[in-house]
């Protein structure tokens, strides 16, 4: 019976110190993907959670732009940007995965155009 409860006891210790160590996706990630005129363009992810809410900004050749809509749940992360282009609006879903220092992200710029693979890398500092 001792046995038994000093190895609950261990388990759920170990358990709270996984979640304490669970991905946190706070800071700056970068990407690069092929603009149209092949050359290549960088995106940059400024990011912060507070529990599974997500906040931050995308900084582009479109200037920054904040996230809205943020979530960041598990390995599971997805927001949405708005950006002004020529006086309409914008917004562009972007979903993915956090896999240690990478995040493969999807990013449908438009609902009439094919989404975009993108693997954005942590920025160490």
């Amino acid at each position: 019976m001792h046995n038994r409860k000093l190895f609950w006891a261990f388990a759920l210790v170990g358990l709270l110190a996984l979640s304490a160590f669970a991905a946190d996706v706070s800071g700056k990630w970068k990407g690069e993907y092929p603009g149209r005129d092949g050359q290549m363009t960088t995106s940059t992810l400024t990011l912060k959670t507070d529990g599974e809410k997500l906040t931050g900004t995308v900084s582009g050749r479109m200037g920054d732009n904040p996230i809205s809509e943020g979530r960041f749940s598990g390995d599971d992360i997805s927001f949405v940007v708005v950006r002004n282009m020529q006086g309409q609006e914008m917004k562009s879903q972007y979903k993915g995965k956090v896999a240690g220092d990478e995040i493969k992200m999807s990013i449908q710029f438009r609902e009439d155009m094919p989404a975009r693979e993108m693997v954005y890398r942590r920025v160490k500092e």
